[in-house]
C-alpha cells in the first residue's frame, strides 16, 4: 500500500494554492459574520434554535455545501485519488482506530469543559439552547441529514481529502496538524478552536492510518448527529 501510495503522481502546487485560498475564503466569510453579530454564517457553524427547526435552513445549507464540494472536486479534477474516497485498509482495523477517536475527543471535551472560557464551545456554536419541538419534526429530521451526513461528507472531502493529500509532501505529521487547524479555523469560532482544531487533527490521524476518508466520515458524522440529539434531548 506504501508503495503504491508513492507511485501516485504528485499533485500540484497549483492545486494547494486553490485549496488554501478557498479555504481562507470560508474561514474569512465565517469570521466576519461573527465579528459583524450576523448569526451563525455557514453550514459550517451550527445552528441557532429558530434554524434547526426551518426547512430553509436545509434548503440554504445543502445548497452551500453543493458549492462547496463542486468547488473542491473542480480541484481535484484528474486527481479524484486526492480525495481518499475509498474503502479503507480494513474495516476492522478502522472501526477500532475510530473508537480510539471518539474516546479520545470526548475526554478532551470533558477537559475543555473545566476552563474558564469567555464562551463554552457548544454555546458558541449557537446549539445550546435548542429543544424538542414535535410540531416541527419534519424541519429537524432534515437538517439533523444536512449536519450528520451533508456536512461530514464534504468537510472530509475538503479537509481530511484534498487538503490532506496536497499537504501530504511536507511530512505526514506536519499535513495532519495543518488539516486540523484549518478545519478548525474555517469554522469561524474562537472558544470552541479548542475543540475544533484537536477534533480536526484526530480525523486527520484516523484518515492517514487507514488510507481513506470514509472513517473519517462515519465519526464526523455521529459526533455532529449526537451532539444535536443530546442538546435537544436534554432541554
Amino acid at each position: 500500500m506504501e508503495a503504491e501510495a508513492q507511485s501516485r503522481p504528485r499533485p500540484s502546487h497549483t492545486r494547494l494554492a486553490f485549496w488554501l485560498l478557498f479555504v481562507a475564503l470560508i474561514a474569512a466569510a465565517n469570521y466576519a459574520a461573527r465579528f459583524s453579530g450576523g448569526g451563525n454564517g455557514s453550514g459550517s457553524r451550527g445552528v441557532s434554535h429558530q434554524e434547526v427547526y426551518s426547512y430553509a435552513t436545509f434548503a440554504g445549507g445543502t445548497i452551500i455545501y453543493g458549492v462547496w464540494l463542486g468547488i473542491v472536486l473542480l480541484i481535484a479534477i484528474d486527481r479524484f485519488d486526492l480525495l481518499a474516497l475509498r474503502p479503507p485498509r480494513g474495516w476492522m482495523r478502522a472501526l477500532w482506530l475510530g473508537l480510539a477517536v471518539v474516546v479520545a475527543i470526548y475526554l478532551w471535551e470533558g477537559v475543555v469543559s473545566y476552563l474558564p472560557l469567555p464562551e463554552s464551545p457548544g454555546k458558541e456554536q449557537g446549539l445550546t439552547d435548542v429543544h424538542w419541538e414535535p410540531a416541527h419534526a419534519g424541519a429537524f429530521a432534515a437538517n439533523f441529514v444536512l449536519f450528520a451526513v451533508i456536512a461530514p461528507f464534504v468537510e472530509e472531502l475538503t479537509f481530511r481529502g484534498a487538503g490532506q493529500s496536497l499537504l501530504r509532501f511536507l511530512g505526514r505529521t506536519p499535513a495532519i496538524v495543518l488539516v486540523g487547524v484549518a478545519f478548525g479555523v474555517a469554522h469561524g469560532l474562537v472558544d470552541a478552536l479548542l475543540v475544533l482544531v484537536p477534533f480536526g487533527i484526530a480525523l486527520a490521524w484516523l484518515r492517514d492510518r487507514t488510507d481513506s476518508v470514509v472513517p473519517g466520515m462515519v465519526v464526523h458524522g455521529l459526533f455532529n448527529g449526537a451532539a444535536l440529539a443530546y442538546i435537544v434531548a436534554a432541554r
